[in-house]
């Protein structure tokens, strides 16, 4: 055959070819139902409709690679970034990424050797997070559709577990191993005056078992964070923005959907600010160390941005009495801004030492513990606010930071101990003196039940009791499908660690029949990731949200330059949310 014949035979050949392709994908009718529709519309961008036109027959976009990055939160300690990459329309693109919020149970004024601990803790933790992002997890989820959350949450949650196996398995082969090469030690003989001193030490001790105190319910241990599992919370909060963007949906609708299977609510609930504008816990100078977070909260009927602004209305005052300029006269005299009427002739607040947590909150040093509360009452008053009506408190007691085990007493006051049952009492004081005091937070360890079951009967009619120190490990909580906590009006879990979107969800499924209310805490390094909201924001969660200070920043980056030039965006402020539902304690 001549070379020409032959080339038109494969030019043929290739001709059928195509035509069997493109007639296999119906690419004929949906040119001629696509020139249909477009020629009546006549459109000023005819390709660019075109190209709309046909994207929705292309293939769903698949998760294509994970690439995980240390950066820093908002205290400036390392956290992990999951950046998620899928092929949409035979192209590689980044859709989305998120920045988990960092965990800690060091305080402020922790020793050097503890913090020090901590931060190679957390770097060790880091850097196995970003080895299972970029290496093992890339692989597994790759080619998998990022509209699949429960799927890929259940292949994260099976390579968590197997994990855990692995390094369980690990620790137990090096113990068998020490325990072999550990000789037998030789018996030696006691000096008689080494006996003599070990009976009069044993019976010192002896003598200190006679006197001691009541016994307390001891602490429970302590769970760790397991080594790199906060990648499971960065790629399953990755993996649900990313599903959120490709549908062209808001993150917040996409998680109500999870939750409702593909229905959304009927009703649709905007978040109440609750912020934090002081702190007099362990870490803050002077002696009250039980309130580690003061809290307000504004009344339902405004908007959320009124709200906010009422409030951030009483910190600037807050922050003008707290000026050293005022410190030599009352500020009850203050009020003489906003008229002399006001002026109720309550003790004014003493002078106090001011500076800026890194919660982003004033960190303020009382005496007693009526003195913060008078402080507030009086910057409340000079700008015409009464605390009860137009503004209420609540406050973060943190109490299983408090407890003295050699002594079984919880120190609230530098040199002051209460047992439990008295502490219980000075709340039911406490609230009975400012019953603008709406919430407390942690008011006792987890482990005093019995006291938490008193405290319930006298205030929880007056008051939300709500556990934050109960349980911080949702996965736990649902794996054990009993919400093993003390009797409160909720509780607080943090999205975290091993956590998965799934799994958050299913929690509100186990806690909407036990009437908790249920708090979304989000932990001290926070970042300028706003997914968190998002989680809360349809209902997700019944009724407490523990917002950052950078998701007010649509309408507050005015009042922020405004009040606090000085503060930087990751030193702002911390704000909890109050969901408007099913607020009628003392709050209507």
């Amino acid at each position: 055959m001549e070379p020409g014949g032959e080339r038109e035979q494969q030019q043929r050949e290739l001709r059928r070819q195509a035509a069997e392709y493109y007639q296999r994908h119906e690419v004929p009718q949906r040119l001629e139902e696509a020139l249909n529709a477009t020629y009546p519309l006549r459109p000023a961008d005819l390709y660019g409709h075109l190209a709309n036109y046909f994207s929705k027959y292309s293939k769903p976009p698949v998760i294509c690679k994970l690439v995980g990055k240390k950066v820093l939160d908002g205290v400036g300690r390392p956290t992990l970034e999951v950046e998620v990459f899928c092929t949409v329309k035979n192209n590689e693109k980044r859709i989305c990424s998120t920045v988990i919020p960092s965990h800690a149970d060091i305080f402020e004024n922790a020793l050097p050797e503890a913090s020090d601990a901590d931060e190679k803790e957390r770097n060790d933790s880091i850097k196995t997070a970003l080895e299972w992002v970029n290496e093992s997890v890339n692989a597994i989820l790759k080619d998998m559709q990022p509209t699949d959350q429960c799927k890929i949450d259940k292949l994260l949650g099976e390579y968590f577990t197997k994990k855990v196996e692995e390094e369980e398995e690990r620790k137990k082969t090096e113990k068998q191993e020490q325990e072999t090469e550990i000789s037998i030690p030789t018996c030696v003989s006691s000096s008689p005056a080494a006996v003599q001193a070990g009976k009069k030490k044993a019976s010192k001790i002896g003598m200190k078992t006679s006197v001691a105190e009541k016994p307390i319910p001891p602490m429970e241990p302590i769970e760790p964070p397991f080594c790199g599992s906060i990648a499971i919370a960065g790629i399953s909060l990755a993996v649900a923005k990313t599903g959120a963007t490709v549908n062209h949906t808001p993150l917040y609708l996409h998680i109500a959907w999870l939750k409702h299977d593909q229905d959304l609510p009927k009703e649709m609930t905007l978040p109440r600010p609750m912020v934090t504008l002081l702190s007099c816990g362990k870490s803050s100078p002077g002696k009250v160390k039980l309130m580690k977070e003061v809290m307000l909260i504004p009344p339902t009927g405004l908007t959320v941005k009124q709200g906010i602004e009422r409030i951030l209305d009483i910190q600037k005052e807050m922050m003008w009495l707290l000026e050293p300029a005022c410190k030599a006269s009352s500020p009850q005299l203050a009020d003489s801004k906003k008229g002399s009427a006001r002026n109720t002739g309550k003790k004014a607040p003493p002078p106090v030492l001011k500076r800026i947590s890194h919660l982003g909150c004033l960190t303020t040093g009382f005496d007693t513990l009526e003195q913060p509360l008078v402080l507030v009452q009086t910057a409340c008053r000079n700008i015409g606010l009464e605390l009860g009506i137009d503004v209420y408190v609540a406050i973060n007691c943190a109490a299983h930071e408090l407890m003295d085990y050699t002594k079984g007493k919880y120190e609230t006051l530098t040199g002051t101990l209460k047992s439990p049952e008295e502490l219980v009492d000075m709340y039911v004081d406490l609230i009975n003196k400012y019953p603008f005091i709406i919430a407390l937070v942690d008011p006792l360890r987890k482990e005093d039940c019995q006291q938490w079951n008193n405290i319930c009967n006298v205030l929880g009619s007056k008051c939300y009791l709500i556990a934050e120190n109960a349980s911080k490990i949702i996965s736990n909580l649902v794996i054990n499908q009993n919400i093993q906590v003390p009797k409160c009006s909720g509780l607080i879990v943090q999205y975290t660690n091993q956590t998965t979107v799934t799994d958050l969800i299913e929690l509100t499924r186990i806690l909407d029949g036990q009437r908790h209310i249920t708090t979304l805490g989000s932990p001290d390094g926070e970042s300028s990731d706003d997914s968190l909201v998002d989680l809360v924001q349809q209902n997700i969660l019944n009724l407490l949200i523990l917002l950052k200070k950078q998701n007010l920043m649509h309408f507050l980056q005015q009042s922020r330059a405004r009040c606090f030039p000085s503060l930087s965006s990751h030193h702002w402020l911390r704000a909890r949310t109050l969901l408007s539902q099913d607020s009628t304690l003392h709050l209507t």
